[in-house]
């Protein structure tokens, strides 16, 4: 097959193929009454595919030049000057939290003991990390009908041990920032936005428009299938802040001090020559940990597919878009028994989801029950509330482990009667018709 070719003629001749594959087998099929509506999905084509194979041809199982392409791309993209992809969006979360424990921070490091504030009414893993490193989440209820912080009660749940805020972007939909970052200015908090669901969000503050994920110290993503973009797994922390970068980068990468690229000794020039804390004088940098970090790097082969989705993002972002306006107007005329979504004022959300909260006397249960037997996906909003959670047994008990500032009604109204369906760039407006209609026969 390759006889008398060149490698780049092979390489060519392989990725020409790869590309009719996926236009023939892996093509989108049109929706048909009946077929299964999920809430999310990859969204490809032959370019996805092609650039996968060719970092696979190469054979660069780690980090390399599509990881640094990706993230300098991303770091454009966003605004920022930097940025570092890992292995998931959680672990986006736990870095971009474990870099504010750095002792680097000097009097601004978190220690244990420390609180942290942010909600209940969250993904697990913006939470986690806090938990695990012995620091104190401090939950403040959130506001119906756009589910982040309610930021009329924040600034009573800080005490003298409050470091940080830690939230995300709910659904897409941009927390008041410019009230969260006066709090943290106002008591020298650092500011991290768990960004994985609002890739493409923007908000406008001082009459400044900006992305998402970069108001704050750190800002992270996801790529997971669902997300705004993917790579399959895989995530990213970002920030403008010289000495977070080398932090996220050491604790990302071993927790080790040297700065070389993966396959690359001796950058800076300094390999056997410097003193690092008991160590022999001029001991191998390359073997030289100033954190007690990790390995969460991501692959070539999946940053090789980020680099394509990357270019699609602004179009998936005004799909989402359109998709949300499409189904509010469809089922605009429900709200006397449904809550639909609302924006955070000067934002424009990229949603990853149509949030609705039945009123009382509507059953959610109902509803979801008739949407699932109908073939269209639903989902909840995340854990709910966290704290009712199995994992929360082990220290239900603890009142040193976490905080509650007043009470979490909203919370727990959500918990109840919430649940959210997809507006992701793959629905059709036979689609978000199809899921109007079942929402409505449900409700009555």
């Amino acid at each position: 097959m390759f006889e008398n070719m060149s490698e780049q003629q092979a390489r060519k001749k392989i990725l020409k193929e790869v590309a009719e594959y996926a236009e023939k087998f892996h093509s989108s099929k049109p929706y048909e009454k009946g077929d299964k509506i999920n809430y999310s999905g990859r969204i490809y084509d032959r370019k996805e595919m092609t650039l996968l194979v060719d970092s696979a041809l190469k054979f660069w199982l780690t980090s390399g030049e599509y990881t640094d392409k990706f993230e300098k791309n991303l770091a454009e993209y966003l605004g920022v000057k930097y940025c570092s992809v890992v292995n998931s969006g959680s672990s986006a979360n736990l870095l971009a939290f474990m870099a504010l424990t750095s002792p680097l921070l000097n009097e601004r490091a978190v220690k244990r003991g420390d609180e942290i504030i942010t909600v209940a009414a969250s993904f697990p893993t913006t939470v986690s990390p806090i938990i695990q490193y012995g620091a104190v989440p401090v939950f403040v209820d959130v506001t119906i009908p756009q589910y982040n912080i309610d930021v009329e009660i924040l600034e009573k749940a800080i005490s003298k041990k409050t470091k940080a805020i830690m939230l995300a972007h709910t659904l897409g939909n941009p927390f008041n920032i410019k009230a969260v970052k006066n709090i943290c200015k106002k008591y020298n908090l650092w500011l991290i936005e768990d960004n994985c669901d609002a890739l493409g969000s923007s908000y406008t503050l001082d009459g400044v428009k900006k992305y998402t994920g970069t108001f704050g110290d750190i800002g992270t993503s996801s790529f997971y299938p669902p997300h705004h973009i993917t790579m399959g797994e895989g995530g990213a922390v970002y920030t403008d802040n010289a000495l977070l970068h080398k932090i996220v980068r050491s604790l990302r990468d071993w927790g080790r001090d040297c700065v070389c690229p993966s396959g690359v000794d001796n950058f800076c020039k300094h390999r056997f020559d410097g003193q690092y804390g008991e160590l022999p004088k001029g001991y191998d940098h390359k073997y030289v940990y100033s954190h007690f970090g990790y390995n969460l790097k991501a692959t070539d082969l999946q940053c090789a597919i980020g680099c394509a989705q990357l270019e699609k993002l602004s179009e998936f972002t005004e799909r989402r878009k359109e998709n949300f306006a499409k189904l509010y107007k469809l089922l605009e005329g429900a709200q006397d028994k449904l809550i639909l979504p609302e924006r955070c004022e000067n934002s424009d959300p990229s949603w990853f989801g149509f949030l609705i909260t039945c009123k009382e006397g509507v059953s959610r249960d109902k509803i979801v029950s008739h949407l699932e037997n109908n073939n269209i996906q639903t989902r909840m909003l995340f854990a709910g509330n966290l704290i009712k959670h199995p994992c929360f047994d082990v220290i239900r008990s603890d009142k040193s482990a976490y905080r509650i500032c007043g009470n979490l009604e909203n919370t727990d109204f959500i918990m109840k009667n919430s649940f959210w369906i997809g507006v992701y760039p793959g629905m059709t407006d036979e689609k978000l018709a199809e899921m109007a209609n079942r929402i409505i026969e449900a409700v009555g």
